[in-house]
């Protein structure tokens, strides 16, 4: 499938799908939307944990990967992310991703996260252990593992099928309890697919752009 890239609102980078009209990012900005929906209304909340673990769905450019990793690092805290991918962007495409520039960083610890292996587990930095797993979300098999899973599949109007019943039962499984999953939608079919599988759903403000977004949490 063809992919461009764009500038989005804030200066950084996004993917985007002609075939789908669809965009990787928020087209308002894809750090603004990343660092709010998965940092701020996620992550923040374990910043009190000495070690905490990932679960991206949609790992895509690596950017929530990258934000996460400087967040924890700031906050001294480890963290142990797995990042599922059914159809990897390729490091020459990764080339004209901006994260590391629009945020004053180099480009090595970025790049160290595209360049890692896939199926192994590879330290990116002394406190940031990645695992990338090329798999189709519904292949998800864990249990009991996750504090904090970031839902960052493509939209409900272009692929329906990875936000049912089904999908989400995947992942309530894959969560320890008081594990909370993240997600820039707010439709209601989604909180009500969320709560059907026992999630305890919250409607927060949205990123810019977005005038909400969903958390769930396994009570």
């Amino acid at each position: 499938m063809k992919r461009q890239f764009l500038i989005t609102a804030d200066g950084s980078t996004t993917i985007y799908l002609p075939e789908w009209n669809e965009n990787y990012h928020s087209k308002h900005g894809a750090i603004q939307e990343a660092e709010h929906v998965f940092l701020k209304m996620g992550l923040s909340l374990f910043y009190d944990f000495k070690e905490v673990t990932i679960l991206e769905v949609g790992f895509g450019t690596g950017l929530n990967a990258y934000l996460t990793l400087l967040d924890a690092q700031s906050k001294n805290l480890k963290v142990n992310y797995v990042g599922a991918e059914a159809y990897p962007v390729s490091f020459d495409e990764i080339r004209h991703c901006n994260y590391p520039e629009q945020l004053n960083k180099t480009r090595e610890v970025f790049e160290k996260l595209h360049t890692s292996e896939w199926e192994k587990d590879s330290i990116i930095i002394d406190t940031f252990i990645i695992k990338k797993r090329k798999q189709f979300f519904s292949e998800i098999s864990d249990e009991n593992k996750f504090n904090l899973i970031y839902f960052d599949a493509f939209g409900p109007r272009v692929q329906p099928e990875l936000w049912t019943v089904d999908q989400f039962q995947i992942l309530f499984k894959s969560l320890k309890q008081k594990g909370v999953l993240v997600t820039y939608s707010a439709k209601g079919s989604v909180r009500r697919a969320l709560q059907e599988v026992g999630f305890t759903v919250e409607r927060l403000p949205g990123p810019p752009g977005k005038r909400e977004m969903l958390r769930a949490t396994k009570l």
